[in-house]
């Protein structure tokens, strides 16, 4: 997703407000528009392209088809994750939980057990999804997989942990290649993930 520079309100960061993380969900449950917290401050997102978009419905399609029958469940963006170390809520792309979702506060809105999470970078998000964003979901104990896709151009990088605070990568770059998810039986076909995308 794409951070905005205004505040939740319309106010410049001089004069914005800080919130609590209940204030943050309460504001979100009629909001017109998505928001991320960090630590009090909100901050709008913008929408997708359709690029973004069609990865994450091929995305979704293969990974429900994948999982049909198993113990896990797929989420698509419109979901927030709860990343507690940090006091920040999220909107990932697609997350997947292992058996029932672990809400925040019995908020349905928010979850706080993503095993698998993928975002699809954009130029504006790449550097923010690749290392803070990151840096923060790996302090989230059920976390154990996280795929970045370029929408531009077949190149996908997919981190595994292998064991406590220890990632190991696997890059992608060939549409007639699979990645073999570690954390579920599931394996993703990039022809597949990029279908109908223009790059």
């Amino acid at each position: 997703m794409t951070q905005a520079t205004t505040s939740y309100s319309g106010a410049t960061a001089q004069e914005q407000r800080l919130y609590t993380p209940e204030e943050y969900l309460d504001l979100e449950t009629n909001a017109e528009f998505r928001s991320e917290y960090d630590n009090g401050v909100i901050t709008p997102t913008t929408g997708g392209t359709a690029n973004h978009n069609r990865i994450c419905r091929n995305l979704c399609t293969a990974l429900t088809i994948g999982l049909r029958g198993q113990r896990f469940e797929v989420f698509i963006s419109d979901l927030k994750v709860w990343v507690p170390t940090s006091q920040k809520f999220r909107y990932p792309d697609i997350m997947v939980t292992a058996g029932e979702p672990e809400y925040y506060q019995n908020r349905k809105t928010t979850v706080t057990n993503p095993q698998i999470i993928i975002e699809v970078l954009s130029e504006s998000t790449e550097e923010f999804d690749r290392e803070d964003k990151f840096r923060l979901y790996q302090s989230i104990p059920s976390f154990q997989e996280y795929l970045l896709i370029d929408q531009s151009q077949i190149a996908i990088d997919h981190f595994y942990k292998t064991q406590p605070k220890h990632w190991q990568i696997d890059q992608f770059d060939d549409q007639d290649t699979e990645i073999k998810l570690k954390s579920i039986d599931v394996t993703l076909s990039i022809a597949e993930i990029y279908d109908k995308v223009t790059l």
